[in-house]
């Protein structure tokens, strides 16, 4: 049973945890870097990029995209998006260097397994992108596009391999 003063005490305690939790910060905004993983992130936004590279622009693309991961160096899509538009222009160095670090940042980014894979095929290391295929279907299954496009991609290049034979 509970007494008055024990009553009063509690009832205290739970307007003052109740106030100073409707004033202070969230916990995740005290120094965190980056928002707790239920929190949706700011975006940057990417469109006018996948513009440039849906026109074929890969140069524009690459000197914008370099721009905004200057300003959002954590952004998994931006080094995505950089290693696509490096890979379509030819240059895989620079390609594989961008894939790695959107995977390192977000590992389980489907369009960067799918994109480093292709480039795989295109450096004539098909087994690499079987790894990333075998990734896509643990993360995603073999139903998602990411998984559908590489497997294409690589049964295309298993068939052109052989023909050449």
């Amino acid at each position: 049973m509970f007494t008055i003063p024990t009553l009063a005490r509690s009832l205290l305690v739970a307007v003052a945890l109740a106030c100073a939790s409707a004033i202070a910060p969230p916990a995740h905004a005290i120094g965190a870097e980056e928002p707790p993983p239920n929190m949706p992130a700011e975006k940057t936004d990417l469109s006018p990029v996948r513009a440039l590279i849906k026109q074929g622009d890969y140069k524009g693309a690459i000197a914008r995209l370099n721009k905004m991961a200057e300003a959002d160096s954590k952004n998994a899509d931006i080094y995505n998006l950089l290693g696509y538009s490096h890979r379509k222009s030819g240059n895989l160095q620079a390609a594989f260097a961008n894939y790695k670090t959107a995977l390192d940042l977000n590992p389980k980014h489907l369009g960067a397994h799918e994109y480093i894979g292709e480039a795989y095929l295109m450096n004539k290391q098909p087994e690499q992108a079987e790894k990333h295929l075998a990734t896509l279907a643990a993360l995603c299954g073999k139903g998602c596009e990411e998984y559908q496009d590489l497997d294409k991609a690589i049964k295309a290049y298993r068939s052109k391999n052989r023909a050449a034979r």
